[in-house]
């Protein structure tokens, strides 16, 4: 995956997000539904920052940006902790 191709990703769930929050407000969607679906794409954004990160910081440290992998959910949730 190039890094145009996970910045493209990014928007995607970004957009994605959007629409969850548009449909709750204009009442198509039950907030305990929106908080469920939020929280998968907001773990897969994160996986994606994830490695967009590693990505750049591999090409930063002359290495392969190719080798740089996706992370698992509970890796990426659990930076901050």
């Amino acid at each position: 995956m190039t890094e145009r191709d996970l910045l493209a990703q990014i928007k995607d769930l970004v957009d994605s997000e959007h629409e969850l929050r548009a449909k709750t407000a204009a009442g198509e969607l039950d907030p305990e539904s929106e908080q469920r679906q939020l929280a998968q794409l907001e773990t897969l954004l994160d996986q994606c920052w994830d490695l967009l990160r590693q990505r750049r910081a591999r090409i930063d440290a002359n290495l392969s940006p190719d080798d740089a992998t996706v992370q698992s959910a509970v890796q990426v949730e659990g930076y901050l902790q």
